[in-house]
C-alpha cells in the first residue's frame, strides 16, 4: 500500500497537463478584459449604432406591414 501511494504521489506531481491549459485560459481572459477596458468607448459607440439601426429597421418593417 505504501508503494502504491508513493507511485500515485510521483505520478500526480509529474503529470501537470491540465495546469498549463488553465493558466493559458486565465491569461487569455485577462487579455480580453484589458482590451475591453481600453476600447470601452469604441465598443459602446459600435453597439449603440448597431442597436439604433436594428431598432430603426425593425420599426420601419412593422410600420410598412400594417
Amino acid at each position: 500500500m505504501y508503494f502504491k501511494a508513493k507511485a500515485f504521489e510521483e505520478d500526480f506531481f509529474k503529470n501537470e497537463e491540465g495546469d498549463v491549459n488553465i493558466v493559458s485560459i486565465v491569461v487569455l481572459i485577462g487579455i480580453v478584459v484589458i482590451l475591453a477596458i481600453v476600447f470601452r468607448k469604441q465598443i459602446e459607440g459600435l453597439l449603440s449604432t448597431l442597436f439604433g439601426k436594428i431598432t430603426t429597421n425593425a420599426t420601419g418593417a412593422i410600420e410598412t406591414t400594417t
